[in-house]
């Protein structure tokens, strides 16, 4: 049974006073600014739009096709670039709390433990990530180094992010989610903008971005950033050393070709460095572990070319290619990955009835992995090819009221052999503003470079402690080439609708049914002559005994009291059922239950006050983890904005404005020190001209 959490009834009621903390009577809207610069974008303002225009508005990460939120038959959630805007949050993955379904949680001041559906961790493994269609998942243990994700906030359109398995169209690893961060095109961001400011944990921060046009057919802009935070708390007392400083730069241009055709080509490069603690021992030999403070460098850039064309009314052609470079310079491991990606879509109607989208992809990675003898990978280098089709049909089974959506993604990988992914979604609109949806899908999650070929190696036992003559002994964590994918089988139900004047609700409700998930398995000691000196190994395998169910529901409900007043609140509930097929006894199987919080409660006020003013309050409970422990936690960030002429933005941001600080997630796997989430107030000013 999972152990019972703690009482949440006063830290609701915590979450809720605070909430209420903003709610003077509603004011006049603040009146309508014009487009950055002195530019023509278009870009639409969503928190003026009425409930019923807001399930109009279009996503693409559904069905990797423009469609109404409100024929999206998934869990799906928009993050607009008003709400980052009032947000405060300096980060993307910061951004993501608001997001029900989401478990977002900071290690240290740089390091971040993302998941959606529980599963979490610093090396979360079910959650795809993409900016712009281009990939940011890294083949060396399935997931997102979310240090390195970044843009300039100002220029990001929206943050479209799925809950559930979206395999059958962006392939293996989109098991429990995807987050696909859209950034606005050039002709949306002509003019100049800057931005800057600083404060007690963010340091500072500074941005700068000119876009111009390119004759009456296409636009440019060019940005630069930079930003240096400061290090979190240290739960022993002190400070942490978890600084987190990057420089960063790119550009992008947009221009169409004629009436039918357009393309896109855009590139961004970084430099920066991430510090980290830990206790380990510096080598095979040295048997005590010592505290170790560590920088790392990481740095890196991209190139992605888009091009589309409209061949007729029902069908549209799109060629994307990608080149992604990283760079991370670790303690015990260095790494440099090379990936280039080619994708091949087709959205046509071939009937009447029928809308279907198809694809073709290629993508190969190559990495170069510096060891230690603490960390090796075997081999230190290796390239992978992955070769990919879909094909997903909508079919109108009544006209609009009735769409049944079948489709698969077949796949071919150089560790687990060919992927089968198929799904099946309905979707019935009984009336107007009203959608109910349901969802059966196959996923999988591809073996790692980790699982396959790692070899984490820590001192155990010196010579003559296990019996008169033993050689010194090590505990390693080894990879095996026969781990095979992780397998998901989903249901999913669904319903979100206008149910009252101003109010709107999109509820979820899904059971995940696991098999051949990742632990590890104990194995007989061997001895190992190399490195020096010879040293016996107690090794466990990483191993696909683990099996179990995870089930739940997110609500997510928006109301606009009036004009000038929005209130958002996103409530998540998570349960998890694992086992270990072969070893109940199994402690991993605990641990990866025990690091999803099993509720999670997020509430925010959004208000224009007189004198262009605006007040933003955003509260959310967080439920403990049996992890650590890590205790339940309530936090709130206040936001004031003010806009004393068209084009200049000024704002006083409080967060964490709760407790002095706190734990937010016990590490895993590598033995850093985790930082505790401080108090802090911050400034800044942003000027469009």
């Amino acid at each position: 049974m999972k152990p019972r959490r703690s009482s949440i009834a006063r830290r609701l009621r915590d979450c809720l006073v605070t909430a209420v903390l903003c709610w003077p009577a509603p004011a006049a809207a603040l009146a309508d600014q014009p487009p950055e610069g002195s530019g023509t974008g278009t870009a639409v303002d969503l928190t003026e739009l009425s409930l019923e225009e807001l399930m109009d508005v279009e996503v693409v990460s559904v069905s990797k096709r423009s469609e109404r939120i409100s024929a999206a038959a998934a869990a799906v959630y928009v993050i607009t670039q008003e709400d980052l805007r009032r947000s405060g949050a300096t980060s993307i993955a910061e951004a993501l709390r608001m997001v029900p379904g989401l478990e977002v949680a900071r290690i240290d001041a740089n390091t971040w433990a993302v998941s959606a559906r529980g599963f979490n961790g610093r090396f979360a493994n079910k959650l795809l990530v993409l900016i712009d269609g281009r990939s940011v998942y890294t083949p060396l243990f399935s997931g997102v180094f979310w240090d390195v994700q970044d843009t300039l906030l100002e220029d990001v359109d929206r943050i479209e992010v799925i809950r559930g398995p979206g395999a059958t169209l962006w392939g293996a690893n989109a098991v429990n989610g995807v987050i696909n961060i859209l950034t606005k095109s050039a002709r949306e961001t002509l003019g100049s903008l800057v931005t800057a400011g600083g404060g007690t944990e963010e340091r500072w921060f500074l941005g700068a971005r000119y876009g111009g046009s390119l004759g009456e057919n296409g636009a440019w802009r060019a940005y630069v950033k930079g930003f240096d935070r400061d290090a979190g708390a240290d739960p022993a007392g002190g400070e942490g050393v978890d600084g987190w400083s990057v420089k960063r730069g790119g550009f992008r241009v947009d221009r169409k070709l004629g009436d039918a055709a357009e393309w896109t080509l855009q590139g961004d490069l970084y430099d920066g460095e991430v510090g980290e603690r830990l206790t380990l021992a510096p080598s095979l030999t040295a048997l005590v572990p010592v505290v170790q403070d560590t920088e790392t460098a990481i740095s890196g850039g991209n190139l992605l070319g888009r091009w589309q064309r409209t061949l007729s009314a029902a069908s549209e052609l799109t060629v994307q290619l990608y080149y992604d470079r990283t760079d991370r310079d670790y303690r015990f491991l260095d790494e440099s990955r090379d990936t280039f990606d080619l994708e091949l879509q087709h959205d046509v109607s071939p009937a009447p009835r029928h809308r279907v989208v198809w694809g073709l992809g290629y993508r190969r990675t190559a990495d170069d992995l510096r060891d230690s003898d603490l960390l090796a990978f075997q081999p230190d280098r290796r390239t992978d090819d992955l070769a990919s089709a879909f094909l997903q049909d909508e079919i109108n089974l009544r006209a609009d009221r009735l769409w049944l959506t079948v489709g698969s993604k077949l796949e071919h990988n150089d560790y687990s052999g060919f992927e089968v992914q198929p799904n099946a979604r309905l979707l019935w609109t009984p009336g107007e503003h009203r959608t109910l949806w349901a969802a059966v899908s196959r996923a999988v999650r591809t073996p790692s470079r980790a699982e396959h070929d790692l070899q984490l190696s820590a001192p155990a036992f010196p010579a003559g402690a296990l019996f008169p003559g033993s050689p010194p002994a090590i505990v390693a964590t080894l990879g095996d080439r026969s781990f095979d994918s992780e397998e998901l089988l989903a249901y999913e139900l669904g319903y979100r609708a206008g149910v009252a004047p101003g109010l709107f609700v999109d509820l979820a409700a899904f059971y995940n049914d696991y098999d051949r998930l990742r632990t590890v398995r104990a194995e007989p000691p061997f001895l190992q002559l190399s490195p020096p000196p010879p040293h016996l190994v107690i090794p466990s395998f990483a191993s696909n005994d683990m099996e179990g169910e995870t089930y739940g529901a997110e609500l997510a409900a928006d109301w606009r009291p009036a004009g000038s007043w929005r209130l958002s609140a996103a409530y998540t509930w998570l349960e998890m059922r694992l086992r270990n097929r072969f070893d109940p006894a199994d402690v991993t199987v605990a641990a990866t239950e025990g690091q999803s919080p099993q509720q999670q409660l997020f509430l925010r006020s959004a208000m224009d006050l007189p004198g262009h003013f605006e007040l933003d309050l955003a509260a959310r409970y967080v439920d403990s983890l049996a992890t650590g422990p890590v205790s339940g936690y309530t936090s709130a960030d206040l936001r004031l904005g003010w806009k004393p002429r068209a084009g200049l933005e000024l704002s006083l941001v409080g967060q964490n404005l709760l407790d002095a600080e706190h734990l937010e997630f016990a590490p895993e796997i590598i033995p850093t020190h985790p930082t505790a989430v401080e108090r802090a107030v911050y400034g800044k000013v942003t000027w469009r001209f």
